[in-house]
């Protein structure tokens, strides 16, 4: 049931997606398209309260429950990122607005925009672990909470790797001919974009 309704909230998310821009940039009814796309944030909402009530119908926590952790962690960090680089190629394709801003490509703005990503990563890990403790906490039981576990060591692990991806922009960045840039980019994290990516997957 768990995994069913994983699938069914990822193609909702798609097709509130769809309905929601369809709505703004060829029915013109941007405040109504608007609605929709607020609407995105239910669709985890609903997920983690049918989560929750597995667990309090005595269901064993397993690969499922965990899943849904990740899951809802996920869509929670990049969901609204998705949605706005959408709107932008929406806007751009459908309504005559301006070409979206491409993300920065060499050099230090390219290791700033990577660490902001890794820094999504570690936000919907974060939550994606808090809400596994949580579980783990709930049924009190380190025997039938191991799944559980597995996947907070999941997240950390997806933490380390895109943070290793991440860092390598930081240490290494390249320039337009494929070189290394010869910039320093110790402070990768801070400031603003030289080119500011356009952001995002509305509400998840």
């Amino acid at each position: 049931m768990i995994v069913t309704l994983i699938v069914i909230c990822e193609v909702g998310f798609w097709v509130l997606l769809a309905a929601g821009l369809g709505l703004r940039y060829l029915a013109k009814m941007p405040r109504t398209g608007a609605a929709v796309l607020l609407c995105e944030p239910l669709l985890e909402v609903v997920l983690l309260v049918v989560t929750v009530l597995d667990l309090r119908a005595g269901a064993d926590p397993d690969w499922k429950h965990g899943l849904a952790a990740v899951y809802i962690g996920y869509t929670a960090a990049f969901g609204h990122y998705t949605v706005r680089w959408l709107d932008g190629h929406a806007r751009h394709r459908l309504a005559g607005g301006p070409p979206p801003v491409k993300p920065p490509r060499f050099g230090a703005a390219r290791a700033r925009h990577e660490v902001k990503l890794w820094l999504r990563t570690v936000a919907g890990a974060g939550l994606a672990a808090a809400l596994l403790q949580a579980g783990v906490w709930y049924v009190d039981d380190p025997e039938r909470t191991a799944s559980l576990s597995s996947w907070q060591g999941f997240a950390g692990r997806a933490v380390l790797i895109h943070g290793l991806i991440a860092l390598s922009y930081v240490l290494w960045p390249k320039d337009g001919d494929g070189g290394h840039a010869p910039e320093a980019v110790a402070g990768a994290g801070a400031g603003k974009d030289a080119v500011r990516p356009v952001e995002d997957r509305a509400g998840r």
